[in-house]
């Protein structure tokens, strides 16, 4: 009797429709490096599906890119620096960031280790490449003035994205000013030589980097898959971190033209400590200090064009509340 009875019951369950998971889309800052790592970890180890999310990961063409899709809804959330979003949300696009990753800034001036460039002093004399008008270009003279450094010290040329990592490869600049585990990582894969990074961080400049944003309005209307993301984000993070090497093959595995495994795990690798609080307060990925944010975007104002006016608005543009309890 109890047999036939367990055999029903089993026979019910398998005939019920199983609940849909929900079909979320993030799109990137950019093409796919070793900094995007734990997202396409997670989704291969079912991090997302468990928590209801068909996901989607989709490769960006720069921040104020994504965040034009995030605002437009036609990508659920992004990944993208958040200093980039604070710009546009002061401006009115309905953008919040529900998660910050880097709480440390991955700016960094770069070249090629063999040239001996280690310290802002062996900056002088050479040649730095340069994008007008970018998030780290905006942040270059605040470096030159903790570091006591001039411009005349150094050669200055300028040019797009690409053209900078060009300049350096071929010898027409021994620098350029990039982010730790992206640009670094795309020379060493162009050359396979060694890179050697001067950190802005290193120097006192404290500014948060890339997080997770998503519409406002979305937010509002799907607070419960926000909150089913950002807790699958952050486990996605969590044990990406403990198995780099098997956190970048993932991303070959769902793109196999993603880039060479030496390199997307050391750019994860240079990635990881980057998580970090620098105030000590927050151990739980995404999760930012309010200091951290207010240090952030006085640096914005003073160096980043960003209106004064926006300060009293800080607290209406990152919230952790959508982050899962520490420890759970």
């Amino acid at each position: 009797m109890k047999k036939a009875w367990f055999a029903a019951v089993a026979a019910l369950f398998a005939a019920s429709p199983a609940v849909a998971a929900d079909k979320v889309t993030l799109m990137l800052n950019w093409y796919v490096y070793g900094e995007h790592a734990p997202f396409y970890y997670g989704k291969e180890k079912g991090y997302f599906a468990e928590q209801g999310i068909d996901l989607e990961i989709q490769e960006g063409r720069g921040s104020a890119v994504t965040a034009q899709a995030v605002a437009a809804k036609t990508a659920d959330f992004g990944y993208i620096d958040v200093p980039t979003m604070i710009k546009a949300a002061a401006k009115g696009a309905p953008l919040v960031a529900t998660g910050v990753l880097l709480q440390t800034s991955p700016m960094s001036a770069m070249g090629f280790s063999d040239k001996n460039i280690r310290k802002p002093e062996d900056i002088k004399g050479k040649t730095v490449a340069v994008t007008p008008g970018d998030s780290m270009s905006q942040i270059w003279p605040l470096f030159l003035k903790k570091t006591g450094l001039k411009e005349s010290d150094f050669r200055t040329v300028s040019g797009d994205a690409q053209t900078k990592l060009n300049a350096v490869i071929n010898g027409q600049a021994d620098l350029l000013l990039g982010y730790v585990m992206d640009q670094s990582m795309k020379i060493k894969d162009a050359t396979g030589k060694a890179v050697t990074p001067i950190r802005f961080a290193d120097y006192g400049i404290k500014m948060v980097s890339s997080g997770i944003v998503a519409n406002a309005d979305y937010v509002k209307e799907k607070e419960g898959l926000v909150r089913r993301f950002m807790a699958a984000a952050v486990k996605s993070v969590e044990e990406a971190s403990k198995h780099p090497k098997d956190a970048a093959q993932s991303i070959l595995t769902a793109n196999p033209k993603g880039g060479q495994l030496a390199t997307l795990t050391e750019g994860f690798e240079l990635t990881i400590p980057l998580y970090k609080d620098p105030d000590g307060k927050s151990r739980q990925p995404f999760r930012v200090s309010d200091d951290n944010m207010k240090e952030s975007m006085d640096l914005l104002v003073e160096y980043g064009g960003l209106d004064a006016a926006a300060k009293g608005k800080l607290a209406g543009f990152y919230s952790n509340v959508y982050l899962p309890n520490p420890g759970q």
